[in-house]
């Protein structure tokens, strides 16, 4: 009898079902947030689709989605000749999904305190962000040609969405209202915050350095008792001048305490070093993002 196979991390951050999923979840997400209480508001989004809300404040034509895809246009036109196929392909099929979740999607969460609703869509927003750019793709708009720019000049991706949402809020206070702009950017603050910590989840690591005189002992320990690799560094102390050896091992919070405790039993006297992390690549980690 044949058993089944779970698929590991890395094989389920690369299947296509799994990307798909992110990118149909968090479009839909997004959409909610954007129709559901920006526009019964008149908050701005920031991006893309903070542009194409401006627009249909201010003509009252186009719905913002279809305004969102017409924007998008020549972005990707830009993009197919620029980014991987791969990211193109994806975040294609993220701008598409939102486009359509923010024609369909036509409710009201009926939130009325302004404050509240700006904290709410924020939310909304980002975590429908956040698990979009967890997928090999994007929800379009500025990721593509924030990628492009970072690509081909070195601009740091999140230098230029400052800089764009500054040009947008700075024209909206021509046609809005200072108050509602003041919102849109409590909405647009609390967003990039929900989003970093949807794409932290699951990928928060803690870096440790222990200095100790039995460091061979706890590398040796941390591998065969724990399952995690560690690696010996050579230093020296800087007022004795004696060569020391620092064990650094990469863990999560879950085995942290673990890790600590292992340390301090066999040595009482170990130097004990923590720093958070965001970002590990590599060996049995998450694998680079290729655009």
């Amino acid at each position: 009898m044949m058993s089944l196979r779970l698929p590991s991390r890395q094989e389920l951050a690369y299947s296509v079902w799994w990307n798909l999923f992110l990118l149909t979840a968090g479009s839909a997400l997004f959409a909610a947030g954007a129709q559901g209480i920006a526009v019964h508001h008149g908050f701005l989004t920031g991006g893309v689709y903070g542009t194409a809300l401006l627009l249909w404040y201010g003509t009252g034509g186009f719905s913002p989605a279809a305004w969102y895809l017409l924007l998008n246009v020549p972005l990707f036109v830009l993009g197919w000749f620029c980014v991987g196929r791969r990211f193109f392909l994806y975040s294609l099929f993220g701008m598409l999904a939102t486009t359509l979740f923010g024609e369909v999607l036509r409710f009201d969460f009926g939130i009325t305190d302004q404050f509240y609703a700006a904290v709410a869509c924020g939310v909304v927003c980002g975590a429908g962000g956040g698990m979009m750019l967890r997928s090999l793709g994007s929800g379009g708009g500025l990721d593509v040609v924030a990628v492009l720019l970072n690509r081909k000049w070195n601009i740091g991706i999140g230098r230029f969405g400052f800089v764009f949402n500054c040009v947008l809020f700075t024209a909206s206070l021509a046609t809005m209202q200072i108050d509602l702009v003041i919102a849109s950017l409590i909405q647009v603050f609390i967003a990039s915050v929900t989003l970093e910590h949807v794409l932290s989840l699951f990928n928060q690591r803690k870096v440790v350095f222990i200095i100790s005189d039995r460091s061979r002992a706890i590398s040796s320990e941390i591998t065969s008792a724990l399952k995690q690799g560690a690696t010996v560094l050579q230093g020296r102390g800087g007022y004795s001048g004696d060569n020391r050896e620092i064990v650094m091992t990469v863990t999560n919070n879950v085995q942290l305490k673990r890790l600590e405790e292992l340390v301090f039993t066999l040595d009482a006297h170990a130097l004990f070093i923590v720093e958070n992390t965001f970002t590990v690549l590599g060996a049995n980690f998450a694998r680079r993002k290729v655009y």
